[in-house]
């Protein structure tokens, strides 16, 4: 009897399971609402050189605020004031002669700036002033971020495998709560820089240890349909985010709102049951039976665990060592382990690298950024719900090639579309985002089916700093748009189409019972097990 044998008896797709995913919705809210953040608090709203201490014996006082602006700060080829520079001298022939005024001395903002405060009432450019030379450094915030949720994927993958994935997610809840809120009340820009660090650094545990718990305590008949379902709370969330920005425009309230949600989860995760898949592999029969147990009675298969005695269970996974202790290391100890920790690593950079190039720089569509994000949240809900009908008939691996080369593509086309063509653009790249939130959605299943029980969290912990890595690199590429305007484009579809090419070498996983062991992964006699099947042996 194995593992899956046991789900299907006390019923893996029950109440029991139903339960346990909604106690993930609201931790799981909180993504979308952290990864996307700097969307709404690192924007930098239409601004010019502060001119308010100009003054030469009484006549610039004397002049309107639109005539100060005309003599002191050049025009841009739209006809708006120049963001950065200002003349070095107040120019008052412009008020009678409005000539070119290319060839006027001009310097840098001498006193700092004034920006329109009428969409946002403050973000971190407003704050610290991260405009012009410093725009670079705001477009950072989002890789400190990452790099934190890069650094926290490495940890919470190997301390959950070790510790466990209960105890591992209260300590994300925790750890992104405190962090979060420190954050909002961040009194200089070095210190929210380590606080964002260290909030992602939390966030990357809820990330990755909620879809693997999840997935573990489902039957193999109905894990695609719950890692579908799981994924569509990022959908939902990411449509919700703009709303919230919309009604919260200060940068520090919006920063405390969109973390508030994990107070509420961290008092819930007592209810949260531990994974008895990881228990029976660590050999701690006994817990593992008493969440069976609840399981069963919860389902309503009382009377299948009466019989299933700690002997019998201990040997539905079969472990060489129970005392061994797995790390990162076991990762490449064996040639088909390297191959897949290879592969995978590829898929999840290209993969975290093109969506949140796509994610991280709405701004850059030239329409407003509420509705941008808002549409690119909605487009992703159809393309779940088609997953649900092809990730069982198409399989895991062809879908998942498929769905980054055609987000590559949309990618690569939008390059060709006017800039003034707002709307087109915006479809096109939703269009792109919509197949690369397809990969995403299946990337978690896929990878949680490769690795084997020992080593999962392990593997999810690369695969996601491997992403995360993506993801750090991925908002500064947009800056290369000023040696080339296709190059940041180009690069991402690139990418895209290269983590396509990657997944192609995967194998398929669908209805085949998850890996327990590195020597499951080994050896390649492992038969795929239907549905009907899995019942039907003892």
């Amino acid at each position: 009897m194995k593992f899956d044998n046991v789900l299907a008896e006390v019923n893996g797709f029950g109440k029991f399971q139903i339960r346990t995913i909604l106690l993930m919705v609201i931790p799981r809210m909180t993504l979308p609402f952290h990864f996307l953040l700097n969307n709404f608090i690192a924007v930098i709203p239409s601004h010019h050189c502060d001119i308010s201490s100009l003054d030469d014996g009484g006549l610039f006082r004397n002049l309107s605020q639109a005539e100060r602006l005309v003599v002191s700060i050049p025009v841009q080829e739209d006809g708006t004031p120049d963001s950065c520079l200002m003349f070095a001298e107040p120019q008052y022939q412009l008020l009678l002669n409005s000539s070119n005024t290319t060839e006027l001395p001009t310097v840098p903002c001498q006193n700092g700036w004034v920006y329109d405060n009428t969409t946002f009432k403050s973000s971190l450019a407003t704050e610290w002033d991260l405009v012009c030379d410093k725009r670079g450094v705001n477009k950072a915030m989002a890789t400190v971020f990452f790099m934190g949720v890069m650094v926290g994927a490495a940890v919470f993958g190997y301390l959950s495998d070790r510790f466990g994935r209960k105890i591992m997610l209260l300590v994300s809840y925790i750890t992104t709560a405190l962090f979060g809120f420190a954050s909002a009340f961040s009194y200089n820009f070095a210190m929210f820089a380590a606080m964002r660090f260290l909030t992602g650094f939390g966030t990357a545990g809820i990330s990755l240890i909620s879809i693997v718990f999840c997935i573990e305590w489902v039957d193999i008949k109905h894990r695609s349909t719950v890692a579908t379902l799981m994924s569509m709370d990022w959908s939902v969330f990411s449509m919700l985010l703009p709303v919230v920005a919309y009604f919260v425009t200060d940068w520090r309230y919006l920063v405390a709102t969109v973390t508030a949600p994990l107070l509420l989860a961290t008092i819930i995760s007592w209810w949260v049951p531990e994974s008895a898949r990881w228990l029976i592999s660590n050999g701690k029969i006994n817990r593992a039976r008493f969440y069976l147990t609840k399981c069963a009675k919860v389902n309503g298969r009382e009377h299948f665990i009466a019989d299933l005695k700690p002997e019998l269970l201990s040997k539905v996974i079969i472990v060489e060592n129970e005392n061994r202790k797995y790390s990162y290391l076991d990762l490449v100890r064996t040639p088909r382990m390297r191959r897949l920790a290879l592969i995978t690593g590829i898929l999840w950079f290209g993969l975290a690298f093109t969506y949140y190039g796509i994610s991280l720089n709405i701004g850059e569509i030239g329409v407003n950024i509420y509705l941008t994000q808002f549409i690119y949240g909605i487009s992703e809900i159809p393309a779940k719900a088609s997953i649900l009908l092809t990730l069982n008939r198409i399989g895991r691996r062809w879908n998942q090639a498929g769905a980054l080369i055609l987000s590559g593509m949309c990618l690569f086309c939008n390059m060709f579309v006017p800039q003034d063509m707002g709307p087109f653009r915006v479809a096109l790249g939703a269009l792109g985002k919509m197949f690369a939130e397809t990969s995403f959605t299946i990337v978690y299943l896929y990878t949680s089916e490769l690795y084997p029980t020992v080593l999962r969290q392990n593997g999810f912990g690369f695969c996601q700093f491997m992403a995360r890595m993506g993801v750090s690199v991925s908002p500064l590429v947009i800056l290369l748009g000023d040696v080339w305007g296709h190059l940041p484009s180009t690069i991402y579809s690139l990418m895209a189409v290269v983590a396509g090419l990657s997944a192609s070498l995967l194998p398929e996983t669908t209805n085949i019972r998850l890996p327990e062991t590195i020597e499951d992964v080994e050896d390649t006699r492992r038969r795929s097990i239907s549905t009907s099947d899995e019942k039907s042996q003892p």
